[in-house]
């Protein structure tokens, strides 16, 4: 009982982290979203390198490397999450907040498209209500908001995809020495394009502006070892209704604090993903209250 509690306050500190992130990026406004990213690459690697050697978990990553199809997939996710942290930094800075809510509200369902499609999974009723509302929520975007969401889509299709393949890559591989592994594949180009920029005199990175750009590192790392060992204490139901937590912190920074517009059609299209969650939430813990009563 004790270890759950444990599990549920790093996973709340967890998700709580990433719903502030916002406010975080926002502070990287001169720079472009393509340099801020490659600084989180390259930071998360050395952040990752220190923890590894002060935990001694090389072996880890050692064994991991052995294994050729779990290497070059999680070279792939790395590529996947650099996608995604990308569209995500270029749309904070863009001013693009609630697009980027809308795209993690999405997330689980495709998620749950990309386990229909790729692994034959078979969704129940309320799941599939639940993925009516969500494509709902995008026509109503695209048709009464005019413009396709294309920032959500790109995040919910790059992190659903990432998901994926971390999936088929064994949940075996642990937290840290998979993220030292996926930042250290995109890692060459990282510092390619950051010594690019520095040669060219393009570079933001000066004094203690450079000096915040490192911290990219320790913030992209922590929530998601506080999320590693939270899903190793609490059951899958808990994470599922812990990840939405985020989203919302995101859609209240871009909505009461950012002042982003809502009208009616964006009104309408967050509460079709809103229902679409709460149909997804329920049947998690409907299917779970019955395999508790079957067992």
């Amino acid at each position: 009982m004790q270890d759950a509690k444990k599990g549920l306050g790093y996973g709340l500190a967890a998700y709580f982290l990433w719903g502030l992130f916002p406010l975080y990026f926002v502070l990287f406004a001169r720079s472009g979203p393509v340099e801020v990213v490659a600084h989180r690459a390259l930071w998360s690697l050395v952040f990752c390198a220190i923890l590894l050697t002060v935990c001694r978990q090389w072996d880890q990553v050692k064994a991991v490397l052995a294994d050729r199809r779990t290497a070059v997939a999680l070279a792939i996710a790395g590529v996947l999450i650099v996608v995604n942290w990308a569209t995500y930094v270029f749309a904070v800075l863009a001013g693009n907040t609630l697009e980027t809510a809308l795209g993690y509200f999405i997330n689980p369902l495709a998620v749950a498209a990309l386990g229909i499609v790729v692994l034959g999974e078979k969704l129940r009723r309320l799941q599939w209500a639940a993925m009516f509302f969500g494509l709902a929520s995008v026509v109503v975007m695209v048709v009464a908001y005019g413009q396709v969401p294309w920032v959500a889509l790109v995040l919910a299709a790059s992190f659903g995809t990432y998901s994926l393949v971390k999936k088929v890559a064994g949940r075996s591989v642990g937290a840290l020495p998979g993220l030292a592994i996926e930042t250290g594949a995109v890692a060459p180009i990282a510092v390619g394009y950051i010594v690019y920029l520095m040669a060219t005199g393009q570079s933001t990175f000066s004094g203690g502006y450079g000096a915040l750009l490192t911290t990219t590192g320790i913030v992209t790392a922590i929530p998601l070892l506080l999320f590693a060992a939270a899903a190793r204490r609490v059951s899958m139901v808990t994470i599922a209704i812990l990840q939405y937590i985020a989203p919302l912190g995101q859609f209240l920074l871009g909505w009461l604090y950012f002042g982003e517009p809502m009208p009616a059609s964006r009104w309408a299209g967050f509460a079709l993903v809103w229902a679409a969650v709460v149909l997804f939430v329920t049947d998690a813990l409907v299917t779970t209250r019955i395999n508790r009563r079957s067992r």
